[in-house]
């Protein structure tokens, strides 16, 4: 029998928190920091949090596949699939600052099943399923009811981004609206936007380990996940995270180009 949306929901938060436990032990310890291809970091945190994850999933989920940041896909034929980022911020890890984390999440195809986010730095667990809401150190979590942009935070990984000059262009036009603009990125952002410290949390380069657990997170605590062009998926490459009341305005604004009415949500 399939397992329940809240026995995967309270397996993805279970394997976030041992692997962000992993991944702890070497914070603020000095480690090697290499290189990967794509120019981006790594440390054996990363590569040892991902190993314990990977055996705890073989131990109880062995006929499912997995992804993860660092060390790829096994048995991808699965149906169901674990997508895993052992450290996300790992520019921030090798730096000593405590705002990344660990992200599980539980798919079959594109939909998520099951998400779930831990910040061992700051001692910080959230997790969600659909239908099951969002869960935030074992309280329940809501996105904010600010409706006016002038008063909400916005936040972005890199104040270089985005990568392409028009997305540029648009996000600097949106955040000289909003009250206030911060670099609070990463996973960490959307963290913010789940319990209503922020309202906005903006990425236009983003791979499925970075948005699947992300996305039930921000949905089940009232708020939307899409990608750029408003489509609500964690595998377009991109992602946008509002609270509800600013879902339309802010994905306007970003993507005046791109961004289809037709998928506008209106919670308001």
């Amino acid at each position: 029998m399939a397992e329940s949306p809240e026995l995967l929901m309270q397996a993805a938060a279970e394997l976030a928190r041992l692997a962000g436990g992993v991944a702890m032990r070497h914070f603020r310890t000095g480690v090697t920091v290499e290189q990967k291809s794509d120019g981006s970091p790594v440390t054996v945190a990363d590569r040892e949090a991902e190993r314990v994850a990977r055996d705890w999933l073989q131990a109880r989920f062995p006929a499912d596949g997995v992804l993860g940041e660092e060390f790829g896909l096994e048995r991808g034929y699965a149906t169901r699939r674990w997508v895993m980022d052992p450290i996300d911020g790992t520019k921030s890890f090798v730096r000593g600052v405590p705002l990344w984390g660990t992200l599980i999440a539980c798919c079959e195809g594109q939909t998520v099943l099951a998400g779930a986010a831990y910040f061992p730095g700051t001692e910080e667990l959230i997790c969600a399923a659909p239908g099951c809401g969002t869960w935030y150190n074992g309280e329940r979590a809501h996105v904010s009811g600010e409706g006016e942009l002038s008063a909400a935070t916005l936040l972005v990984t890199d104040e270089r981004f985005p990568t392409r000059p028009a997305r540029r262009e648009a996000w600097r036009e949106l955040a000289a609206s909003a009250g206030v603009v911060r670099t609070w990125g990463d996973c960490y952002g959307y963290l913010l936007v789940a319990t209503g410290r922020a309202e906005a949390m903006v990425d236009d380069l983003m791979n499925p380990w970075d948005a699947a657990a992300v996305q039930p997170i921000i949905e089940e605590a009232g708020g939307v996940f899409t990608s750029w062009h408003g489509t609500a998926t964690a595998f377009a490459g991109s992602a946008v995270a509002t609270n509800a009341l600013l879902a339309t305005t802010v994905r306007r604004a970003l993507a005046p180009g791109e961004f289809d009415p037709v998928l506008e949500i209106d919670r308001g």
